[in-house]
């Protein structure tokens, strides 16, 4: 895919937030447009759980968090700026870098894993 080249500074800052969980998950995607990781195998939903992703689409960086999805309550103490950028139900949307609205979702990325890791 041909990327724009002002998205890689977001892409690479919300990368940021994702690897600091890479020693606890499994990185299934680390290429120049698209990083991913999983969680360990859940025998509650018989598969590996999708932690979260960063992505450069045609329009936009994608940033997947599933916590939010899983604990739909996290969601209730966000600001209305980051509820702004969600598309769907775990998806984050972002043209250029904000570093307040970053460290937010590095904030919510934190509190995600700590939910996340004790899914059985």
């Amino acid at each position: 895919m041909t990327t724009s080249p002002d998205f890689q500074p977001v892409f690479g800052r919300l990368r940021d937030i994702l690897k600091p969980y890479e020693p606890d998950l499994t990185v299934t995607q680390d290429t120049t447009d698209f990083y991913s990781l999983d969680g360990h195998y859940s025998q509650k939903f018989k598969k590996n759980l999708f932690f979260g992703s960063a992505q450069i689409k045609k329009n936009y960086v994608s940033f997947y968090l599933m916590p939010v999805y899983m604990y739909s309550e996290m969601l209730e103490t966000i600001s209305p700026e980051l509820k702004k950028r969600m598309q769907g139900k775990s998806c984050f949307n972002f043209r250029q870098v904000d570093e307040l609205l970053f460290d937010e979702l590095a904030d919510l990325a934190k509190k995600g894993f700590e939910r996340f890791k004790d899914e059985k």
